[in-house]
């Protein structure tokens, strides 16, 4: 009897993805020059899409080329060069899986000392303690500076679209600007985009209206979107349940539900207190509950690595199964569940006492792992963290350097 890990799934926009594992987003930072895709990046497809996933999701694509989470982003937007972009959707597709593009703009996430813009809903910034330095300071965005952005989220979706891609999933979960205006900590806007939940929302579900409309009815349109922020009075689940319900009548395909923000971490394993660790169940409880009353199909994503745990997802009435580590770790896990198999070995969470900075050390050490597979190496899961954190921040002081050469330029020719 075959498991319904790896049945089919059909989607709204009768799009079928191949079966129930899905690779969840995973910002690579491998940009080359001129922010696009290069070779690393389509190794390192090339090995996930061997792996048996029947959808791979990218790392964030930015809608901006002002505004990254970090200088090495991938950036499509009107002035990109299209043929990275169907070369890396070619990639992506070549072992029968489906290939969608995560589009994002960052908002108040960007780091101090890049060029370019900090925006948000409100001037607040990203309180982080000692560390908030490492985040620019926001502007509160302008309405002119919100429809712009509407549109540039369209524009990257129908590129994407044109590059050969499946689908998008728009992101607004994990503290980024869509996120930010969900959330009533951070968005303290008096006007029609701020107040109340459909207020804060207005922007998302503008996006979503207006990427279904630009792009065709086949092409998949998906949210990612934070069952709850993980902070007292943020975002929570009773906000996602109703979120997930104004997303419906709009045409979404999936709903991959996940948690937290650089300020609290959850996505990485790690909230940004103790008092708000047992709450993570909320991930897959928020996810039991919207099952039963809507229609739009659940992926879960956060913490699976092993086969009962996903099917125990699957068993709830969730439809797809997320996973980002334990793919980076064993490119071709879904094959071995397949085979009855599980992966090697697994990464340890990193337990340092500062939170952010451990935080920080669990991406650089996944983002470590992607870049062996990109050089077409074998994993390692006992890198030292610490090593990989100051190997991405010396790579990061580099890549800032091409970043501004490059975005100098950009901004000279496009006027």
């Amino acid at each position: 009897m075959t498991s319904e890990l790896f049945s089919p799934l059909l989607l709204r926009s009768g799009q079928v993805l191949a079966n129930r594992i899905g690779k969840a987003s995973m910002e690579e930072n491998m940009a080359g020059d001129g922010q696009v895709p290069g070779k690393q990046i389509f190794t390192l497809y090339r090995r996930w899409a061997e792996g048996g996933a029947g959808l791979l999701i990218t790392g964030n694509v930015m809608v901006h080329a002002e505004a990254l989470t970090a200088p090495s982003g991938i950036v499509l937007d009107a002035h990109s060069p299209l043929k990275p972009f169907t070369e890396w959707a070619k990639v992506g597709k070549s072992g029968g899986g489906s290939m969608w593009m995560q589009i994002n703009h960052p908002g108040r996430q960007v780091p101090s000392g890049m060029p370019g813009v900090v925006w948000g809903p409100s001037h607040i910034g990203v309180n982080l303690g000692r560390h908030s330095k490492r985040f620019g300071r926001p502007t509160a965005m302008t309405a002119q500076q919100i429809d712009d952005t509407v549109t540039r989220f369209v524009v990257t979706a129908h590129r994407a679209e044109k590059a050969g891609f499946d689908g998008v999933e728009i992101h607004a979960a994990h503290g980024y600007l869509l996120s930010q205006f969900l959330s009533p900590l951070v968005n303290r806007r008096t006007d029609r985009w701020g107040g109340t939940l459909q207020n804060r929302a207005r922007m998302l579900l503008d996006i979503v209206q207006a990427v279904r409309a630009a792009v065709s009815p086949s092409f998949a349109v998906a949210v990612k979107l934070n069952s709850a922020d993980f902070q007292r009075g943020g975002f929570d689940a009773d906000d996602a349940r109703q979120v997930i319900e104004m997303l419906e009548p709009l045409g979404v395909d999936l709903v991959e539900l996940s948690g937290g923000s650089y300020e609290s971490p959850a996505m990485t394993g790690r909230p940004a207190d103790e008092s708000t660790r047992a709450r993570e169940a909320y991930f897959l409880d928020l996810a039991k509950t919207l099952v039963k009353r809507g229609p739009v199909p659940l992926m879960l994503t956060g913490g699976i690595t092993q086969r009962y745990s996903a099917e125990r997802v699957l068993d709830s009435g969730v439809a797809m199964v997320g996973m980002g580590t334990a793919l980076t770790l064993t490119p071709d896990l879904p094959h071995r569940w397949r085979n009855q198999h599980e992966a090697d070995r697994l990464m340890e969470p990193v337990t340092w006492s500062d939170k952010a900075l451990a935080s920080a050390a669990s991406m650089a050490r996944v983002r470590h792992q992607m870049r062996r597979l990109a050089r077409g190496r074998k994993t390692n899961p006992d890198t030292n963290p610490a090593i990989a954190l100051l190997s991405e921040r010396r790579k990061q002081r580099k890549a800032l350097r091409t970043y501004r050469s490059w975005l100098s330029e950009e901004r000279s020719t496009t006027g």
